[in-house]
């Protein structure tokens, strides 16, 4: 293949240069194939025009122009071919300013250097022109053959990359980010010498992917790197300073060593392969399966090599490896296990023991167990001694031969001694695995799994995770061990009547396996309550029922099922009243006194509404049904309730407002709602027709503000007005009583003038004139005439009142 060339020179004095001052260098076409277009022509002129770097006098030595650097460089244009150059620094006459010539080939879109050649091996080729040709038309360039030798041109670019160890990784890894879909970052390489950026260049050709250095585009020298097009920029120090924002990824090799690592497997690997001297390993990893950039095949001939490497690359290795089990041969297989298990490594991370775990699960079976019995020992040592409670176990026929005795007599003592200890149990991941690992080694636990199991139990119902991390291992554990599954199962079912909100959640997120033969009455409660709860909605009764005969056993036998779905059902909050007198019949006394549920019992009595008529029959019960258990404060507090229902019921002893009173001294500190429910019963039934004058006139006189308070509360509802309205009789006896006591005290007084005032008078304005005369006659036959008189006068006086304002009003509307 013949490639079209042309030559680009600076411009000599008698064209107008401006050489030797500042900026770029004027040149001009000297000689071009004809070949090439116009249009590419127009965008190689820029490309391949050359400034001196700053401060470059206008006349130079011969030494000093040879120093010069040379602008190697590989260019996209925009119709999809390119263009590759080599730009040199010359004096095109002796004693004349600083001139350059550029010496291009040109590409057209789709084609390849002649035998696939690198484009940074063609720059540094020996046909190269540094100056222009006396005859056209050019002789075609059909070869660019390297300018030295193979053996010492590797050799020298093994010395340069050792030489920039601490900045390998950080360019390749910059160089491979290049190669991803519209990347419109640039790579800056800030070298002293032009000369070391192009073997940057070559060592990126060496490392890359073919397709991928094909397609890198760069220039070894930019006195303006913001201007330059190329993925890859080399740039002398002094001109470092003027790259702008963040599209541009600057490595400085000649400033500090980078700090920190890079996070790019595929490029610390290959930074240690350059180090090792090894870059023949990457035409090796080449041919493994993989996509380009993968880590894991680099990683892999590496470790066979003999390289070490960092913690993320060996993971990426064995989980390369894991996934073509078949890739490698016996004998490499068997140098990335020994190298992924080498003694003396202590930087291991969980990442690379789970790949190493997937590794061994793929070889089992498939390679002799001399090959993977390393990677069984190394897990189960790290599961045991790194607490890595995720780890992925080898299986137990990996431990069966020597080799596994050889460690269950290193690692069974410290899990035994571990087992054994006050904190066993109470790190569930940590525990499992461990019970797992003595399974696995055959170390006997049997001594010790009662103690382990009762810390266990709990500590897997505390776990607040939504999905918790161990709940793989626990099921596997159960599986693989029946004894471990009936002892833990049956410590979280007596556990659960204490916690049946934790078990419940806990049966949520991990699905254990409790159909076998055990009774788990518990359990079985705990795992249908959601259900149960959503079946029943508002309906939670219902919804105790149906978790009962979850259980498979009657409350009456088994007692404590009841605190196990009372908690279900109620798990924040205590029962109504209603619901706690039908959980109350459900089972007896008895059973609820065993349970503990007698204590939600009370609290729903407690809660109750003033309103919840079901509240004071729920106390009688209570008492009768739990007297020894009932006591204090609460007892005080429920004989309030009592005394309410004795009150409506008309069965309470006389002396009302005295018990109701002593009763509140034995409840204190009294809920409101008791309260309200025993002193509104007590006011509802003097404010009734047939009240007992006795009873009323000694809450009138015992000044207790709660007392005339409830009374005061009672007399303004609803009941009271209706029968204000509708019968005079009622009407005339609350006149009676709310005039009757003007000495009782300053509560009733305030609170009987009030009525008088808020309540009556609105009731009797409303009634007509024979219905107002009803209501005097009533008056004067429960009292003497002049009780009549004075309802008449009390009757004026607000007729009165409203009559002075009425005609006032009406003045005012007349006189407008």
């Amino acid at each position: 293949m013949s490639l079209a060339q042309l030559h680009y020179t600076s411009a000599t004095d008698a064209d107008g240069s401006g050489a030797g001052e500042e900026g770029p260098i004027p040149g001009r076409f000297h000689a071009v194939d004809a070949a090439i277009p116009a249009a590419v022509l127009a965008e190689a002129g820029p490309l391949l025009q050359y400034e001196p770097p700053a401060g470059t006098p206008r006349l130079v030595s011969d030494a000093a122009l040879r120093a010069l650097p040379e602008a190697l460089s590989f260019s996209v244009l925009s119709d999809g071919s390119h263009l590759l150059a080599r730009t040199v620094a010359v004096r095109p006459a002796q004693q004349s300013a600083v001139g350059f010539h550029a010496h291009a080939v040109h590409l057209p879109a789709g084609a390849r250097l002649p035998g696939g050649m690198a484009p940074i091996t063609a720059c540094r080729a020996a046909r190269w022109a540094t100056a222009a040709p006396d005859r056209a038309p050019l002789d075609p360039v059909s070869a660019l053959a390297p300018a030295t030798g193979h053996a010492r041109e590797r050799e020298g670019l093994n010395d340069f990359a050792v030489s920039r160890g601490p900045w390998l990784a950080g360019v390749l890894a910059d160089l491979r980010r290049l190669s991803g879909p519209a990347d419109p970052s640039r790579v800056v390489l800030v070298e002293r010498q032009s000369a070391d950026v192009a073997r940057w260049i070559a060592l990126a050709a060496a490392t890359l992917p073919p397709e991928s250095a094909e397609r890198l585009t760069f220039t070894t020298y930019a006195r303006h790197p913001e201007r330059a097009p190329q993925q890859v920029v080399g740039v002398l120090p002094q001109d470092a300073h003027e790259l702008p924002g963040p599209g541009f990824r600057v490595h400085v090799c000649t400033g500090p060593r980078p700090e920190g690592t890079v996070q790019d497997a595929w490029a610390e690997t290959a930074a240690r392969i350059w180090r090792s001297r090894a870059p023949e390993l990457f035409r090796e990893a080449a041919e493994l399966p993989g996509e380009p950039f993968a880590a894991g095949p680099v990683a892999v001939t590496a470790l066979c090599a003999g390289i070490a490497l960092g913690p993320n690359e060996r993971a990426a290795a064995a989980g390369w490896a894991a996934e073509r089990p078949y890739a490698l041969d016996a004998k490499r297989t068997g140098q990335l296990v020994d190298a992924l298990t080498a003694p003396g490594v202590d930087d291991r991370t969980g990442p690379e023991f789970d790949a190493a775990g997937r590794l061994f699960a793929a070889l089992d079976g498939r390679s002799p167990a001399t090959t993977t019995a390393p990677l069984a020992a190394m897990l189960v040592t790290e599961a045991v001694r790194g607490g890595n409670g995720s780890l992925e176990l080898p299986g137990r026929t990996a431990f069966s031969g020597p080799e596994g005795a050889a460690v269950a007599t290193v690692l069974g003592p410290e899990i035994l001694t571990e087992l054994s200890g006050s904190a066993a149990g109470l790190d569930v991941a940590r525990t499992v695995q461990l019970l797992r690992v003595a399974r696995l080694l055959g170390v006997d636990c049997a001594e010790l799994l009662p103690d382990v199991v009762r810390q266990l139990a709990p500590a897997l119902l505390e776990d607040a995770d939504e999905t918790p991390g161990w709940a793989p291992a626990l099921l596997e554990l159960m599986d693989e061990q029946f004894d471990v599954r009936t002892a833990l199962l049956g410590a979280l079912d007596r556990i659960a009547p204490e916690n049946p909100a934790g078990a419940e959640r806990l049966l949520g997120r991990v699905p254990l396996p409790f159909t076998g033969t055990q009774l788990l009455p518990h359990l079985r409660m705990c795992a249908e309550a959601p259900e149960a709860k959503a079946g029943f909605g508002a309906d939670r009764v219902g919804a105790v029922h149906r978790v009962l005969r979850a259980a498979g056993m009657s409350p009456f036998a088994e007692p404590l099922v009841l605190r196990t779905a009372v908690g279900l059902v109620w798990e924040e909050g205590a029962p109504s009243a209603g619901e706690a007198r039908l959980l109350l019949d459900a089972a007896t006394s008895d059973a609820h006194r065993t349970a503990g549920t007698w204590s939600h019992l009370v609290a729903a009595a407690l809660g109750a509404a003033a309103d919840d008529e079901a509240a004071p029959e729920l106390a009688h019960d209570l008492l009768r049904g739990f007297p020894q258990e009932i006591g204090g404060r609460t007892r005080g507090a429920l004989l309030l309730l009592e005394f309410a229902r004795e009150v409506r019921s008309g069965s309470a002893a006389p002396g009302w407002a005295e018990r109701a009173r002593a009763l509140r001294s034995d409840a204190e500190p009294v809920e409101p709602g008791v309260l309200d429910h025993a002193f509104g019963a007590l006011a509802g039934r003097l404010l009734a027709p047939d009240s007992p004058e006795e009873e009323l006139y000694a809450l009138v006189h015992s000044g207790d503000a709660d007392l005339i308070a409830a009374y005061d509360r009672a007399a303004r509802g609803a009941e009271v007005r209706t029968r204000l309205k509708a019968e005079p009789e009622y009407a005339a006896g609350c006149f009676t009583v709310w005039t009757a006591h003007p000495h009782a005290g300053a509560e009733w007084s305030g609170t009987a003038a009030a009525l008088l005032e808020e309540v009556l008078r609105p009731a009797v304005r409303a009634l007509g004139p024979e219905r107002v005369a009803a209501v005097e006659e009533a008056v004067g036959r429960s009292g003497s005439s002049g009780r009549a008189e004075a309802f008449r006068d009390w009757n004026r006086r607000g007729q009165g009142t409203l009559g002075r304002l009425g005609r006032r009003l009406a003045g005012r509307v007349r006189r407008g």
